[in-house]
């Protein structure tokens, strides 16, 4: 473009210039541009924050708003921060406050909101109408920070001082993620459990060589605070090895009957911030347009007490699981994220990785903490010089008074104490303002006291300061403890399936709505995960006979139990409650390459809402099989015919007694055998017909019989017929802690073992060693294998051994034992 110019103008208006307008636009829209991205729109690295969020938490805590003290209003928040800080509009700085305060935003919420602080569907009230105050998890940012563990910088008039960034006790980053558009680049990042991100730092603080691979074994993937199911785990490792990755999410959703004859979906998890109003709207809309069929109507049961709960129900004769498909291509069931991690390190935008967003944070950390150190050193010092010097004026207090007596004035008092006594000008101050009530043999004490203990904490801090490694050790532990107050629970499931892959037809009809309901065979690990099969007919020799097999011979850490079924069929998981819950393993991952790694699958837990230290024991077939028989930890046994199950969802099997649990659960004919072992080392087999079928509500009938203080740790069935069933036992020390004594093992053959009647005591299984006093762990089954708690393999001694004779040491800890994939 040309330069304007204009004719010169007299004297007394003024000097006019000639301008480039090219470039003055250039330069001016760099200068916004780069205002944009350092001062308003993407997060700092080191402390996940933008300014705005960073100045509202730091100005909170100035005033004062801690988790202990009372709300106060939005508007006085704003106000404060727009007038000292924030040199932008209300609006801005109460959109952002906001944000910081939402459950359904962020992982672990920074301020604690009283009032209407909006959904997913609606926006929050005015900032006259709400209050705040920072959560507890706030303070773990803005700690410490008077003890110079940060720089200041000015605000944007020079009258006050504000942090260039926070001290940030945990990885805000990664856990509460970020989103933001600039200039030429935007950010968007999910959010991380703060348990795992923790994890992975401690482990890259241990090793700085550790590949994304690494990391990803604490991190498997995002954990978002709407919970849901995350599917495809391939986007997200292209995101933590090169900051850019997508992923997509499911809602949970359960299928429920709603009626004696009517089935519905519900819903109680949705994809990371999509709203239930979202959802009803775009099912009517599909519905309306003749996309979706076989939906009778939609509810949104959400409340308070409940939270979300959305029922969908299916018209009679849909598959619901089918339709439940089709939704999942047609609404924002389905969603998917696209992670983008742009975020500010030393003041220029980068794209990072999982690593690079640790490092990035961990270097920001232990700066804070040799920071802190050097700070406290500093104040200990000169404490301990003033105690010092006030000691030594108590050892001769009389000659101190003299000297401060025959003084002229304050200087020259300070000048003779400096002579006399040897003292600096800070001690010979301080013994002037000293108060005659220390002046007491008390006080002197204390005074000792206190300087033993400052010179012990200056020595200590001398160390940590004289060593990476110590300072490194203090940075973990400092983290640890953060996890460990506000970590919660993953709330997020991992999935390793597919998105449902969309169709180039608009609309289904009723055979698109059918799903084919084929043979599979579903684990349950010794590590408590679950895992679905495909089988496939047998090859030509078996075609007559209808047999099917699985379409591989399948690897995996230790297997608990397994369950021949249909992707559609219906399967019960015994709880340690005493529930048993039905279930379909048509969402189940499925076995993916030619082997289940020990991380395969979900955990059983997780994929069937179990809560309050409630666990799955064992996975037991339905209709048409023989009675199931349960074990309980103060020696019950009880056998429940198929047929008293009825179909519900959720029933009680057992009523148990208080205090007691489900240790075991198994198919049990007539003519198998029921076995007991106790933490004393008792093992009692008896016949199954020896236990009568008994319905629901019933308690079950004495089993073995416990020595008090001793408790059942394992309940099986052993099948009729030739088999090479073994007994495993592993003995250990209640003394010794969880996870550091590996204890003895001992492997015999089942035939061993005389037969008893039920409620006797039976024989005992492993004779104890010196220090020995308990089983830790017992199993009964065919190919015996042994897993650590991470579900890798451990060594077992081999079969053959007395049924009474002592264990051999066990190489490492065992967590689980099971048999092998069949």
């Amino acid at each position: 473009m040309p330069a304007s110019r204009t004719e010169s103008a007299p004297a007394d208006h003024g000097r006019i210039e000639d301008v480039d307008v090219s470039a003055e636009m250039q330069g001016s829209f760099l200068e916004y541009a780069y205002s944009v991205i350092y001062s308003r729109a993407l997060p700092d690295a080191r402390d996940g924050l933008k300014p705005v969020q960073r100045r509202i938490l730091f100005q909170m805590a100035d005033m004062g708003l801690r988790p202990d003290r009372g709300h106060v209003k939005s508007a006085r928040v704003v106000g404060e921060v727009m007038g000292k800080l924030h040199p932008h509009g209300d609006a801005a700085i109460y959109d952002a406050l906001v944000r910081l305060a939402q459950p359904f935003s962020l992982r672990v919420p920074l301020v604690d909101g009283h009032g209407n602080f909006g959904s997913l569907d609606d926006g929050p009230a005015a900032p006259r109408y709400t209050e705040a105050r920072l959560a507890p998890a706030a303070l773990a940012l803005t700690e410490n920070l008077d003890e110079d563990v940060v720089d200041f910088i000015p605000n944007y008039d020079g009258q006050f001082q504000q942090p260039e960034v926070l001290p940030a006790a945990f990885p805000n980053l990664l856990v509460n993620g970020a989103s933001g558009i600039a200039v030429g680049m935007a950010t968007n990042m999910a959010p991380h459990n703060l348990v795992e991100v923790v994890a992975a730092a401690n482990h890259l603080l241990e090793n700085p060589d550790a590949t994304v691979e690494d990391l990803m074994e604490f991190v498997p993937g995002p954990d978002l605070p709407s919970g849901g199911v995350i599917v495809g785990l391939d986007g997200i490792k292209d995101a933590y090895t090169s900051g850019r990755g997508s992923f997509r999410t499911r809602a949970k959703v359960s299928i429920e009957p709603l009626g004696p004859r009517r089935t519905g979906l519900v819903v109680t998890e949705l994809p990371y911030l999509v709203g239930p109003e979202r959802i009803i709207e775009k099912i009517k809309d599909a519905v309306n347009s003749k996309k979706l069929q076989g939906i009778a109507d939609v509810t949104d049961l959400t409340d308070r007490r409940n939270g979300l709960r959305l029922v969908i129900g299916i018209k009679t004769g849909f598959d619901p699981q089918a339709v439940l498909e089709h939704l999942y291509r047609l609404t924002p069931l389905e969603d998917s994220f696209g992670i983008n991690n742009v975020a500010l390190v030393k003041g220029q935008p980068q794209t990072l990785g999982l690593k690079e967003l640790l490092r990035v944070y961990l270097d920001h950390r232990i700066e804070v903490v040799t920071r802190r150190s050097r700070f406290r050193l500093a104040r200990r010092r000169e404490r301990l010089h003033l105690v010092e010097g006030l000691l030594i004026a108590i050892l001769d207090i009389d000659e101190v008074i003299q000297v401060i007596r025959t003084s002229d004035d304050g200087d020259q008092a300070r000048s003779r104490l400096m002579t006399v006594f040897d003292l600096s000008e800070p001690q010979a101050e301080y013994i002037l303002e000293l108060r005659l009530r220390r002046l007491t043999k008390f006080s002197r004490i204390e005074l000792e006291r206190e300087r033993d203990e400052l010179q012990a904490e200056i020595a200590r801090l001398e160390e940590l300061l004289g060593s990476d490694v110590l300072v490194r050790q203090q940075v973990a532990r400092e983290l640890d403890a953060v996890a460990e107050t506000y970590g919660t629970p993953r709330r997020t499931l991992l999935m390793n399936g597919g998105p449902v892959q969309p169709r180039s037809r608009a609309a289904a009809s009723a055979a698109d709505l059918q799903i084919a309901d084929a043979p599979c065979r579903v684990f349950l690990s010794a590590t408590g995960r679950m895992v679905r099969a495909d089988l496939r007919q047998g090859d030509a020799a078996d075609a007559g006979s209808g047999i099917v097999t699985p379409s591989r011979r399948y690897k995996h850490d230790a297997i608990r139990s397994s369950v021949d079924t249909t992707t559609r069929g219906d399967i019960g998981a015994v709880t340690t409650a005493g529930r048993l819950i039905r279930f379909s393993p048509v969402d189940l991952p499925s076995v993916p390459g030619n082997s289940v790694q020990p991380a395969a699958g979900t955990r059983a837990d997780q994929y069937l809402g179990l809560s309050g230290g409630e666990h799955v024991v064992a996975l037991v077939p339905l209709a048409g099989e023989p009675p199931i028989a349960l074990g309980t930890g103060q020696g019950v046994v009880k056998r429940v015919s198929a047929t008293e199950l009825g179909n519900k969802h959720d029933i009680e099997i057992i009523a148990l007694k208080d205090g007691d649990t489900v240790v075991g659960a198994a198919p049990a004919p007539d003519d198998a055998e029921l076995v007991f072992v106790t933490s004393d080392a008792q093992l009692l087999r008896f016949d199954a017909s020896a236990v009568r079928p008994q319905g629901r509500s019933a308690g079950g009938m004495a089993g073995i019989r416990v020595a008090a203080g001793e408790k059942v740790v394992f309940f099986g069935a052993v099948q009729a017929g030739p088999s090479d069933t073994v007994v495993v036992t592993i003995a250990g020390s209640t003394q010794a802690l969880a996870g550091t004594d590996a204890g003895t093992a001992k492997v015999s053959l089942f035939d061993e073992f005389p037969p008893k009647g039920r409620a006797t005591g039976g024989v005992r299984a492993q004779r104890f060693l010196k220090g020995e006093d308990t089983l830790a762990l017992a199993w009964i089954g065919d190919e015996p294998r042994a897993v650590g708690s991470d579900g890798g393999v451990r060594a077992l001694p081999s079969a053959g051994a007395k049924r009474d004779a002592s264990g051999l040491p066990l190489d490492g800890v065992i967590a689980a034992v099971g048999t092998v994939v069949r």
